[in-house]
Order: structure tokens, then C-alpha cells, then sequence
């Protein structure tokens, strides 16, 4: 089910006024790009906001007179605030894979702006019907495709190892921003002997997985439906080496997208058999690899809840916390599978118990 991606025009789009809390910042990307216009075929004068990501980046479209690349991609991350080195090295590992990535075609390291090439303007989420899961699975079997490529091309010390110390990290923020600050609920005695158990648990169990090359947010939202036969990889810059449960768990267990446990079943079946069959170090148990999936998701819901959190608390941006109640379930489904699990189960009723009022609904699992 690939949507038709629209026309590419070369009529220049009227430039719009994008907001810049730093003059002298904006003053420093107007030079910039003034600068490399000539090279790169650019009309500086169409700029306008293409997107803003949950970090403090933002992206930038404009156009060229090239009909072959009718728009680019302008990345403004503040370098005070963001680390383009990890974006760079990811793309071109992606790249080197065979997986389709922006290539970064110019970069501005001190001040911290990437040109780099438009993948298009609709990402997979966008052309996802939920209520026809069974026409997604063309789109499905593209990113499984991608994924398989990507995790054929890991090589350990390349990407920052997905160790305990990051994994119990992660998962310190739900104790502190989910449940202490946005549900205001004291993180101790036996409420946090039972994280505590099961946060071990869910460690455990993730770091006995194989390791691979790990997108960190491999979701319909940042795959691109691009001209190419392929889909287009986004929001890789936070990739490191670990767990190759994680990317289709992510897939699978959407921030912004819920399946029924059949259709997320059959496309985790259709990964688990693509990825035995290029030799990939999966479970030859398919029961015991989807087990080690549905933990790994619970540590990318747990950690996601606390983000969401945060970033409506510190960083000013409450839309993400209104899809926090899908991981809630996601948690409180997927826990109360397995009978080890029983103190998170615990957990999560006493705090959603507690708040019962907040007016959220839960998303289907």
C-alpha cells in the first residue's frame, strides 16, 4: 500500500518567517547559506519549517533549481543543545548498509546546520490505516527489509555499546518523571522495592539478547515514503550496539500507532523469518524471541512514558504526554502476561489508580 507521492514542482515557494530566539544565530544560517546556494542550486529565499523533533533540532525545507532534487533539507541543531557528529556517522553507516538515509550534503560543524537531501514529505504513519491493518503489510515488509539491512552491517565498537548502566538509566525515568513528578507520587518503600525487582528482571533479560546495530526509534514516523522502492530512515542519530529484539519491538509498539496483537504477531513472524533466513542471531524459538521482544518493549515504554513526561514538564512540549496512557497499557498488558512481572503489574495500578481523573483514554493493544 504505497500512497502516491506528490508531483515535484520547481515553482519556488514563497519563503515563511521562521521564529529564532538567537539574532545573531539566524544572522550566522543566512551567511551560511548564502554560502553554499551557489553549489547546491539553492533559492535561499523559499526557506520555510519542514519539522521540529522532540530535541531542540529543527528542519528546514527549501528549494533548488535542479529538477533532479527540487528541495532540500536544512537540519538546525544548536551545538550548545545537540551533537551532529552521531547524525553524520549513523547516516553514513546507513548509507554503507544499503539502507536509503539523508546524505549529508554539507555541514557547518561549528555552528551546527546540515544540508541534506529530501527523502520526501510523508512519512509511513501518514499512509497507515488503522482500521485496514491488512493493507500495511507491503509497507511493513519494506521496513523490514531496511531493518534486516541495517542489522547485517553491525560491527561491535562502531556505535556506543546499549550496556546496563544506559539501559537502567533509561528506565530511572519513569520513577522520577512519570511517577514522581507528573503522577506526584513519592517513588518509595514497597512501590519502589517493586520497580526496583522488576526493573532488574527486564535488564536482565534484555541484555541476553545477541547485539546488533539498534535505530532506538525505528516507527512508522520516521520512515519516509520516498520515490525510491524503498523506505527512507530518519531520527538515527541516537542509534547504538545492543539488543536486536529492540528496532522491531519499536515497530511494532508504536508511540503514535496501535495494532491488534494478531496483525503485530504475524509482522513480528514475517521479521523473525527474514531475519533467520539471512542469518541474523535471532531465537530459533520463535516463542522465546517474541518473549525477549515483549521485554525489550517494556523497557522502551517504560523509558518513553518518563520522556514524555518530561518533556511536557521541563521542555514545555505537552502533546507528547497524551499518548503516554498507550504505554501505560502497552506496560499493564504486557506485564501482566508474565507472572515474574506481577510487582510491575502492581505498580502501574496503584499509580493510574490513584489518578484516575485525568480524562486520557487508553489505547487499544
Amino acid at each position: 500500500m504505497t500512497a502516491p507521492l506528490p508531483p515535484a514542482t520547481l515553482a519556488p515557494r514563497s519563503a515563511e518567517t521562521i521564529h529564532w530566539t538567537d539574532p545573531q544565530r539566524a544572522e550566522v544560517f543566512r551567511s551560511w547559506l548564502t554560502g553554499i546556494a551557489g553549489a547546491h542550486r539553492l533559492l535561499p529565499d523559499t526557506v520555510r519549517l519542514a519539522s521540529a523533533d522532540a530535541s531542540f533540532r529543527r528542519y528546514f525545507r527549501l528549494d533548488t533549481t535542479d529538477a533532479t532534487a527540487p528541495t532540500r533539507i536544512v537540519m538546525d541543531a544548536p551545538p550548545d543543545k545537540e551533537n551532529s557528529d552521531p547524525f553524520v556517522q549513523v547516516a553514513k553507516l546507513m548509507a554503507d548498509a544499503g539502507v536509503l538515509a539523508p546524505t549529508v550534503l554539507e555541514w557547518d560543524r561549528i555552528n551546527g546546520f546540515l544540508l541534506l537531501d529530501d527523502l520526501g514529505r510523508h512519512t509511513m504513519l501518514d499512509v497507515l490505516d488503522p482500521a485496514r491493518p491488512d493493507t500495511g503489510r507491503p509497507l511493513y515488509d519494506q521496513a523490514i527489509d531496511a531493518l534486516i539491512r541495517w542489522q547485517l552491517a553491525s560491527q561491535p565498537g562502531v556505535l556506543p555499546p546499549y550496556d546496563r548502566a544506559l539501559l537502567e538509566r533509561e528506565l530511572a525515568l519513569f520513577p522520577e518523571w512519570y511517577i514522581g513528578r507528573h503522577r506526584g507520587i513519592a517513588v518509595e518503600g514497597k512501590l519502589k522495592e517493586r520497580l526496583e525487582r522488576s526493573f532488574k528482571l527486564i535488564v536482565d533479560s534484555n541484555l541476553a539478547s545477541p547485539s546488533v546495530y539498534v535505530h532506538r526509534d525505528f516507527m512508522p514516523r520516521n520512515l519516509m515514503m520516498s520515490a525510491a522502492p524503498a523506505l527512507g530512515v530518519l531520527d538515527f542519530q541516537d542509534a547504538v550496539y545492543g539488543p536486536i529484539t529492540y528496532d522491531i519491538a519499536s515497530l511494532m509498539r508504536d508511540a503514535f500507532l496501535s495494532w491488534d496483537e494478531e496483525f503485530v504477531l504475524d509482522i513480528t513472524v514475517r521479521y523473525w523469518v527474514a531475519a533467520r533466513k539471512a542469518g541474523l542471531p535471532v531465537d530459533e524459538d520463535f516463542g522465546a524471541f517474541y518473549r525477549a521482544v515483549e521485554w525489550m518493549g517494556l523497557q522502551r515504554h517504560l523509558k518513553v512514558a518518563g520522556i514524555f513526561a518530561r518533556l511536557t514538564l521541563r521542555d514545555g512540549k505537552p502533546r507528547y504526554l497524551a499518548d503516554t496512557p498507550r504505554f501505560i497499557a502497552y506496560i499493564r498488558a504486557t506485564a501482566g502476561r508474565y507472572m515474574e512481572l506481577t510487582p510491575l503489574v502492581r505498580v502501574i495500578d496503584e499509580i493510574e489508580g490513584t489518578s484516575a481523573l485525568t480524562g486520557f483514554a487508553y489505547g487499544r493493544v
